[in-house]
């Protein structure tokens, strides 16, 4: 009894008071403390030894015309000798009546094993030399361009295969370009060689030997670098901004895109400052340029960019874009269209619904076929009508034209008449009366 007052009192109250009933009927969410330490919170421990354990990789592109420094910026950037000067000036001549005509282009790749801290790198630099040595460039950049989708080739073969256990990754993650420090602005050759390129590799373009130039020379060059990409609609590579990042990791990315394209000088010789320090440089009668020196140079933030804060991020954008993007263009133009349904998982709602969607296609179809054959029997009854009704009406107008013939011929012939009728008649002559002949024979 006292449990079915409380009903009663809690249905009468709810009951008068509305409000409370639909408060009641929100959903509520329930957050709940864990007591103790479940250990996900240890995921990025154990990525961490995964990926020392499995090592990393990068291919680095470096192409330029000869003479601009390719082989110490990149030696210069991981503080080792990887290239030689022999890889950047090394190029293959055509002779033709003992005068040098054409350089070939040779495409040249440079491995090496990089270790700091227990972390393995594998860096593979790719080289093009005798690019822009010859009289004629325009189809010097087709060698580099046939370089680079022939690596994505390999990698789209090998993700065909039935074993993808062991996949290389061969394709350019980085394209450093070296300009020429001219002052002036691009050359055709450079406009060309990046415009082939942009939509292939994270494209990061490099003043080369900048000491060459002033500050103010290097400002207004950069300028005009950065209106001929935007004119020409060049693309870049840019390190996405996350809305997790902090302030000081925000600032930083700011800081090193302010500084494209990039004005370096690479020296992996030690030399003495005025006040003593030994530091990487060169060394000119007006004093030491330091490569370690953001005041100097922008080899730091270029360092930054390529290797200490964004390396994954142009692997990851040469996979989930660059190469998607050229493999989509690659099987399109193979004539192979995707399939959504290969990838979709069993669902037996989903499948009923797929049905009932087929027999209501079907039936539809069918009534459509029913209504055609219906509309298709009605016009020709319209026809058929059509014809009859044009027959009665020729047949009733070729007795309507014989009926007033022949009423014209009747008022002739009663206009006649009446003619007659007007006309004096003469007397009639008395018949003679017949002579009786006689019978017999002549005498």
């Amino acid at each position: 009894m006292i449990l079915t007052k409380q009903i009663a009192e809690v249905e009468s109250a709810t009951l008068n008071n509305p409000i409370k009933e639909s408060v009641q009927q929100e959903v509520k969410i329930i957050k709940r403390k864990l007591n103790g330490y479940v250990g996900f919170a240890n995921l990025p421990k154990q990525w961490h030894r995964k990926s020392i354990r499995r090592g990393f990789n990068l291919n680095i592109m470096a192409v330029g015309e000869s003479g601009l420094g390719k082989a110490t910026l990149v030696n210069t950037l991981f503080n080792r000798e990887i290239l030689t000067n022999d890889d950047e000036e090394e190029e293959v001549e055509e002779e033709t009546d003992n005068d040098k005509e054409e350089v070939a282009v040779k495409i040249k790749s440079n491995t090496a094993v990089i270790e700091e801290d227990g972390v393995k790198l594998n860096l593979n630099v790719i080289t093009a030399a005798g690019f822009g040595e010859s009289i004629n460039n325009d189809n010097s950049w087709k060698p580099i361009v046939d370089e680079i989708n022939s690596r994505f080739d390999s990698y789209l073969e090998a993700e065909s295969r039935i074993n993808r256990a062991t996949i290389k990754d061969d394709r350019v993650h980085a394209f450093l370009y070296f300009i020429e420090p001219t002052g002036h602005s691009l050359t055709a050759l450079d406009i060309t060689m990046m415009k082939q390129v942009h939509e292939k590799v994270n494209l990061i373009p490099v003043i080369a030997k900048s000491d060459t130039l002033t500050s103010e020379e290097i400002d207004e060059f950069k300028q005009r670098i950065l209106d001929d990409f935007k004119f020409q609609g060049i693309k870049t590579f840019t390190p996405h901004d996350f809305e997790n990042e902090d302030e000081e990791t925000v600032l930083n990315t700011k800081q090193i895109l302010s500084k494209f394209p990039f004005a370096v000088i690479g020296s992996t010789k030690e030399v003495e400052t005025p006040d003593g320090r030994l530091v990487r440089g060169r060394r000119y009668p007006w004093g030491v340029i330091e490569v370690d020196n953001e005041q100097h140079n922008d080899f730091i933030k270029l360092r930054q960019l390529l290797i200490r804060n964004f390396l994954e991020e142009l692997k990851e954008s040469t996979a989930n874009n660059l190469y998607e993007n050229y493999r989509t263009e690659k099987l399109n133009k193979m004539g192979i269209v995707q399939d959504e349904s290969v990838f979709r998982e069993f669902d037996p709602l989903a499948k009923k619904e797929e049905e009932r969607a087929l027999h209501e296609a079907k039936l539809a179809k069918m009534e459509a076929e029913m209504k055609a054959v219906f509309q298709h029997k009605v016009s020709e009854k319209e026809k058929k009508l059509q014809r009859s009704e044009a027959d009665l009406f020729s047949r009733h107008k070729e007795m309507k034209d014989k009926l007033t013939k022949q009423i014209k011929l009747l008022e002739d012939k009663k206009v006649q008449l009446e003619k007659q009728k007007i006309l004096p008649q003469e007397p009639a002559v008395p018949a003679s009366a017949p002579q009786k002949s006689r019978k017999g024979f002549l005498r």
